[in-house]
């Protein structure tokens, strides 16, 4: 659009065309466009809800602002710094880095040892074709009522037994294979084991994990060493990378929980990392990863048929899970977060706020490990300890399509990435068959 300058009695008068003007000439405010009032808008209520988030009275105590944790806890130069909100903009990364190292870790390393046990990479009987059930199958219900049975087997002239077993093979060829299982439990059990260890020789030389005091000696003003910010940076890569995972992993039927519960798990390590506990923070993370790797083992046992090496792992898994969640949580961990730091550093509301989801997820330790005793005096009962029930194979046998109603009860036992700092939960189902 040009501007140009148009003689007249009054002197230069300003032509507009479809542009700007170029010459150094501003628009009459009633001429202005409007764009520019409504970026000022969204830019202002950007700015007020930026203001009202990062409020200083609500993350941080009293007579504390965001300036002084801006600065350097030590000497210049000498790399110590406090924890800052752009930090965790690099779990990102990381967990695509994460993500990618998966997929080598289950194709080069998990799939040839599934094989050497014997793991087929076969998966469950297909149904036969059949149009009419297919679109009964597809457009109405997976799982016919008697009525409907009834219906379809006069349509058909086909028993009803073989229609139950139609639609049950046709509800398992949609499943993943038990080569398929075995690998992503692989893939937890050695990240968990590895972060358990990792997390261990990490806290063994720091005097919070001795003195839990420690963490509230001079709060927020601790600075934040390289092994502490690549132990926490790397739990909540961890955890992105099984929100981006999820979408490709086995379809459990609690995906929706795990959803939530995955969101639950970054927001809680996110908001302690934030606010600088990390200190307490990291004796949560590797309080639960203790048990998290004995879970996947049991699973693994399982999915290559070692039954008594999956009831073992099973039963020791359980015992560490009642231990940390019933015994060391309350009695070290919540101690130390509702009492040692009311004395030494007064509440505040996100002290509220985090130790108020703290207290949650003891309530949960407490109905899992309900479920988990439950669960453990039924297999000592019956012999065993049975299979995950999110995801493994119905039973094909004709006994139980008229039994598996009556026998079967499923349970949920949780432990895997979910109950964590953050309150996040990954419950496992075990199935008990008689």
């Amino acid at each position: 659009m040009r501007c140009r300058r148009r003689e007249g009695r009054g002197g230069a008068v300003l032509a507009h065309g479809t542009a700007p003007p170029r010459c150094g000439l501003r628009w009459p405010p009633q001429l202005r466009p409007p764009g520019g009032r409504r970026r000022k808008m969204a830019a202002a209520a950007a700015a007020a809800l930026r203001a009202w988030f990062w409020n200083e009275r609500f993350w941080l105590p009293h007579n504390v602002t965001w300036a002084d944790l801006a600065g350097e806890p030590g000497p210049p130069g000498s790399g110590l710094q406090y924890p800052r909100a752009g930090h965790v903009l690099s779990a990102f990364p990381l967990a695509l880095g994460i993500f990618a190292v998966r997929l080598l870790f289950e194709r080069f390393i998990a799939k040839p040892c599934a094989i050497n046990l014997g793991i087929q990479d076969s998966g469950p009987h297909r149904a036969q074709p059949n149009a009419i059930l297919e679109k009964v199958f597809t457009s109405i219900t997976k799982s016919p009522d008697g009525r409907r049975l009834e219906g379809l087997s006069k349509q058909l002239d086909w028993d009803v037994r073989k229609i139950q077993r139609w639609f049950r093979h046709r509800r398992n060829q949609d499943k993943p294979t038990t080569l398929t299982k075995f690998c992503e439990s692989m893939w937890r059990f050695t990240f968990y084991l590895c972060i358990f260890f990792y997390g261990i020789r990490f806290l063994w030389t720091a005097p919070w994990f001795w003195d839990t005091r420690q963490c509230w000696y001079n709060y927020p003003f601790q600075p934040l060493t390289s092994r502490l910010y690549y132990y926490y940076i790397l739990e909540l890569a961890f955890y992105w990378s099984l929100m981006f995972s999820q979408f490709t992993d086995i379809k459990r039927k609690d995906f929706l929980i795990m959803f939530v519960h995955h969101l639950a798990t970054i927001g809680l390590i996110t908001f302690s990392y934030m606010n600088n506990m990390v200190r307490v923070g990291t004796l949560v993370l590797c309080l639960h990863d203790a048990s998290d790797f004995l879970l996947e083992a049991a699973k693994l046992a399982n999915y290559a048929k070692y039954q008594r090496l999956c009831d073992a792992f099973f039963m020791l898994f359980g015992v560490v899970f009642i231990i940390t969640r019933l015994g060391i949580y309350p009695f070290w961990i919540l101690n130390t977060t509702l009492f040692e730091s009311w004395e030494l550093i007064g509440p505040y509301p996100s002290w509220w706020l985090f130790n108020g989801l703290l207290v949650t997820l003891q309530i949960l330790h407490i109905i899992w490990s309900y479920l988990i005793i439950r669960t453990a005096y039924k297999a000592l009962v019956r012999g065993k300890v049975s299979k995950d029930d999110r995801s493994d194979v119905e039973s094909s046998s004709e006994e139980e399509d008229v039994t598996s109603n009556s026998t079967k009860g499923v349970f949920s036992t949780s432990s895997n990435g979910s109950n964590r700092i953050n309150g996040h939960v990954a419950s496992g189902q075990w199935t008990e068959e008689e």
